[in-house]
């Protein structure tokens, strides 16, 4: 029996026009009916606030103080544009990302975007592994291997709540993204923000090579190429739509959607940044630029309580984003190559380089920033094919990108090409 196999596409499911019809969500109340039509896009935020976020967020304002604060910010409204388009791309064909190019490509391509695909995976597993270990050893003194044991474990335990329907998966989700938002709000309450500082941030500026890789990681960690895919395939067949109108009311609360997650993750993503800045930049808390030192240095700096809030956010954000992360790895090989491998197989194989560098006692911090520049690069091989096939009219009907929304997805795609390059000479040349 082959390890790779057909199956059916995972979390699709065929919906009830009884039941899901857009008429027959809408009568189940004002609050209810409404809240129904959304939720994949606070799936997909999980990705933007995982532990790799951590590590760059806060490296990058005890090093840097506010100068990368524009860089959070430009990073946020991008992957509103690039989550909007990936969710209306669902919504359009009821077909994900994946699916559409191994489609409308050619078989080399779509091997080429598969290989690059699964690359990208792995980095992030690395990011979520790692995290969910930490946190493990902050609150209970895990054993940093151990705790990437149990981070997969957990994993295996969300992504089961898919045989359950998404509405369940949807909601452990969202609760735990509202775990890592309390956690950071209550310690952004006990800081006070220089309001000038987060201002004079919003000026694009770096400051040496190091600042520019420290962007990367940011962009890496906050534009997430998995969640790219992921979202296309969380808005397919969700709710019917029979006419046009109720298809542009779908679009309308898709896009409310985005909005909202996204802009959570962007305050949590902020605040990280914003903290890291008041408390350690310019200061002599030691090991600062490590996510251990930033545990022991909120300690030491607004108590014990605060610290908790940190790890506690940190074990929320390595347990949800590691479950994503399996469910998106899924949707990535079914996509491109219409087959699978057993579940355990492959969450073992993406496991192995975060175990790996568990085992061997590289420092996890600088294996999170890493991961998220590896990230970044990976973001243009998903970004590109969504742009391409967004734009098309046979392919989207009546959905189809305004010219002005593709310029503008354009000029993002180019703006996160520019940057790795101009990563690459300076790392290189």
């Amino acid at each position: 029996m082959t390890l790779l196999r057909r199956l059916p596409m995972l979390g699709r499911t065929e919906p009830d026009d009884a039941e899901h019809s857009l008429a027959a969500v809408r009568s189940r109340g004002r609050i209810r009916g409404p809240l129904m039509l959304v939720g994949p896009a606070f799936v997909a935020a999980i990705a933007y606030v995982d532990p790799g976020n951590f590590a760059t967020n806060f490296a990058g304002g005890a090093s840097f103080g506010y100068e990368l604060v524009w860089v959070i910010v430009a990073a946020n409204l991008m992957a509103m544009v690039i989550q909007s388009l990936s969710g209306k791309l669902g919504l359009a064909t009821g077909l994900s990302l994946p699916e559409l190019c191994r489609e409308h490509y050619r078989r080399p391509v779509t091997r080429g975007l598969w290989v690059q695909a699964e690359a990208v995976a792995m980095a992030t597993d690395l990011a979520e592994i790692i995290g969910g270990a930490i946190a493990l050893q902050l609150l209970f003194d895990i054993p940093l291997f151990t705790g990437g044991l149990i981070t997969g474990a957990v994993a295996f335990a969300l992504l089961g709540m898919q045989s359950r329907g998404f509405r369940p998966f949807e909601r452990v989700i969202s609760g735990l993204l509202l775990v890592i938002f309390l956690g950071f709000l209550y310690d952004l309450i006990l800081v006070v923000p220089d309001p000038a500082g987060v201002a004079s941030g919003l000026l694009p500026s770096f400051s040496g090579t190091d600042s520019v890789l420290l962007a990367a990681g940011i962009l890496g960690a906050t534009v997430m190429p998995h969640v790219i895919y992921l979202h296309s395939a969380l808005t397919q067949r969700r709710v019917s739509a029979v006419t046009s109108t109720e298809r542009r009311v779908l679009l309308r609360y898709q896009r409310i959607d985005v909005v909202v997650a996204m802009g959570l993750a962007g305050l949590v993503n902020l605040a990280m940044l914003v903290i890291a800045a008041e408390l350690f930049f310019g200061s002599d808390i030691p090991d600062t630029d490590t996510i251990e030192g930033v545990h022991a240095g909120l300690q030491s700096s607004l108590g014990t309580t605060a610290a908790l809030a940190f790890a506690l956010a940190l074990l929320a954000s390595g347990f949800a984003s590691s479950g994503v992360g399996t469910y998106s790895g899924q949707i990535v090989m079914q996509g491109f190559l219409r087959r699978q491998i057993p579940l355990v197989l492959r969450r073992a194989v993406a496991m192995a380089p975060a175990l790996i560098v568990l085992a061997i006692g590289v420092d996890p911090t600088q294996a999170l920033i890493i991961s998220q520049v590896v990230l970044s690069f990976g973001i243009p091989f998903a970004l590109v094919p969504l742009i391409l096939l967004t734009r098309r009219g046979d392919i989207m009907g009546d959905l189809v990108n305004r010219r002005i929304t593709t310029v503008l997805a354009g000029l993002i795609a180019a703006v996160i090409i520019a940057l790795n390059l101009f990563l690459l000479s300076q790392l290189f040349v």
